[in-house]
């Protein structure tokens, strides 16, 4: 699998400072991964949280989710951050996947009301021991 068009271990190799520039921006972004097009914004909140927002995940199903965790699990050992807070926003879409909703109840999340983001399906992961 690629993501916009180098492999998960290229990305894994990139040095932190390649990544804060490029991803850990707090913004908007489109990124392809293997079949899917993501949106998400990534960022690092109070110098010890990775926080991770999908809004929209577009095609895809052969292990997007996964791709996206481990790098992001590496950037916070990268960073020696302590946690990756994760928001889905999958929880009222127009035309909902059934398969993702599933995947995330499986995994821990639980749909929450955050303070100006809405429902999400939410996690909070301790990376500290990673």
């Amino acid at each position: 699998m690629k993501i916009e068009g180098y492999t998960v271990d290229e990305i894994l190799n990139l040095p932190v400072n390649d990544i804060e520039e490029l991803v850990l921006i707090n913004k908007p972004m489109v990124v392809s991964v293997g079949t899917a097009q993501v949106l998400g914004q990534f960022w690092v909140k109070h110098s010890r949280t990775l926080v991770v927002e999908l809004a929209h995940i577009d095609g895809g199903g052969e292990g997007v989710l996964l791709a996206i965790q481990r790098i992001a699990k590496d950037i916070c050992a990268k960073k020696n951050l302590e946690e990756m807070e994760c928001l889905v926003y999958a929880v009222s879409c127009a035309r909902p996947n059934m398969k993702l909703r599933a995947h995330l109840v499986k995994r821990g999340f639980e749909i929450k009301n955050v303070p100006h983001k809405g429902e999400v399906f939410y996690k909070v992961f301790d990376v500290s021991g990673t």
